[in-house]
């Protein structure tokens, strides 16, 4: 980054700093339950964990001479959102609902008002300060699922700033929408146990319009295929995803109670399903059974069941991840052959299972699904994601637009054709083609 970047954000962190609390709120300490408290704990931890392995199933599928940076987009947002969400992010979401749109920015500005007992509008037994570190790693996770969609040809500090943006206008109102009890989405009765149209909708909608936005890879447009850098990488980072997606659904029962045992257990039969149906209707096809496949079946299966955990049966939750899995699957193969360049599969994966996972969500919810004779569910279900799709994509569009006329947020195509990991970072994975010195890296 340019110099005047670096000091303009260590400037902001300052001057934000000198306005934190310089004590510890007031604890309840009667109404916190310390096993809730010490699972909400443990489950916020395994949340983070999914950003590192997101970053590794990311790299795995990236070129070699991408593997660094691929990895860093994911895990730089480790640092950018989490400053975001503890300025203003957390109060645009949580914070005193205008119109059931978008929080009151002043709420909870700089995490003031967030202590140490409990809010019973959110979570009745945890304090409400680990309530606020719980959702940050949704906000963590959210953008960094974005940049499979653009792998391999963004600018490190058109990217930076282009995920700033998207926490504060994109994921924080939407947010809001699904999850504050005063948001119109939740309202109208949408249900989203974890984040089905938070996380996967609005990621897999901004990462389409990215995709959009960037156009195709230099190699592409030539038709100089690459193999992915390191399977061993994906397989690792999926174990990571799927042992992190445990704190994902189980956590969001807020307690360490049967509803978390419950979406613990729909979490694994969904994404056991799901990778299975992925490797056998690849080997229908005619391909061998690749641990590749695998992979993005075992994923597409825990976004699907994301908004469903704890609300459908055992069984519903494997038709879940058989539904998905093929429909991902279907879809994957139909970007392979357009012009669009979705360099992962963001889309595919996480728009599309997140999108059949909401939909089947209102089909098999217990009392108010489809099969029960009830149509109010499935019918604001369908309306949420024609909304959530298209605020996510257009305005992500509009956020590209704009960090682009700030920042150049596409790379030349001298920069993409060495690879990021040198041109934006002065790094190399394995052994590099043309190694530099230390003093002549560029920034």
């Amino acid at each position: 980054m340019t110099p005047w970047v670096n000091s303009l954000i260590i400037l902001i962190v300052l001057s934000c700093a000198a306005f934190l609390p310089a004590d510890r709120p007031w604890v309840d300490v009667e109404n916190l339950s310390a096993g809730d408290t010490a699972w909400m704990l443990t489950a916020t931890g395994l949340v983070l964990l999914m950003t590192p392995g997101l970053s590794l199933f990311y790299a795995g599928m990236a070129s070699t001479k991408n593997v660094i940076s691929t990895m860093l987009q994911s895990f730089i947002c480790l640092g950018v959102v989490t400053l975001v969400w503890v300025v203003v992010g957390f109060s645009l979401a949580f914070g005193d609902s205008i119109g059931g749109l978008i929080g009151d920015p002043r709420s909870y500005f700089l995490f003031s008002n967030v202590g140490g007992s409990p809010n019973p509008d959110f979570a009745e037994t945890i304090p409400f300060l680990l309530y606020a570190l719980f959702q940050m790693k949704f906000a963590v996770v959210t953008p960094a699922l974005i940049t499979g969609s653009f792998a391999e040809r963004v600018r490190f500090s058109g990217y930076l700033l282009f995920i700033t943006l998207f926490s504060i206008f994109i994921y924080a109102p939407v947010a809001h929408w699904a999850w504050h009890p005063e948001g119109f989405l939740r309202k109208w009765g949408v249900l989203d146990f974890a984040g089905g149209t938070t996380v996967h909708t609005v990621a897999g909608f901004a990462a389409l319009a990215g995709a959009w936005y960037m156009e195709q890879r230099e190699s592409l447009k030539d038709g100089r295929a690459h193999a992915p850098a390191n399977i061993p990488f994906v397989l690792i980072g999926t174990g990571m995803l799927w042992f992190g997606w445990f704190g994902f659904n189980a956590g969001s029962a807020l307690s360490a109670n049967y509803t978390a045992c419950f979406a613990f257990l729909t979490t694994t039969t969904s994404s056991a399903a799901a990778m299975l149906t992925w490797i056998f209707y690849d080997a229908a096809r005619g391909q061998k059974p690749s641990a590749l496949g695998a992979c993005m079946g075992a994923v597409v299966g825990l976004v699907a069941i994301t908004p469903a955990a704890a609300f459908v049966s055992v069984g519903a939750s494997i038709f879940i991840g058989v539904a998905a899995s093929l429909s991902s699957n279907l879809c994957v193969q139909w970007f392979s052959r357009a012009p669009l360049d979705d360099t992962l599969d963001v889309f595919p994966c996480h728009g599309v299972g997140g999108m059949v996972g909401m939909l089947l969500t209102a089909v098999f919810a217990e009392d108010v699904g489809l099969i029960y004779g009830e149509f109010t569910t499935l019918g604001v279900h369908f309306l949420c994601l024609l909304i959530v799709g298209s605020f996510s994509f257009v305005g992500s569009l509009v956020l590209y637009w704009v960090t682009d006329h700030l920042i150049t947020l596409r790379v030349s195509p001298e920069e993409e054709r060495d690879g990021l990991d040198i041109s934006q970072h002065g790094e190399f994975f394995g052994e590099s083609p043309k190694p530099l010195p230390i003093g002549q890296r560029e920034n």
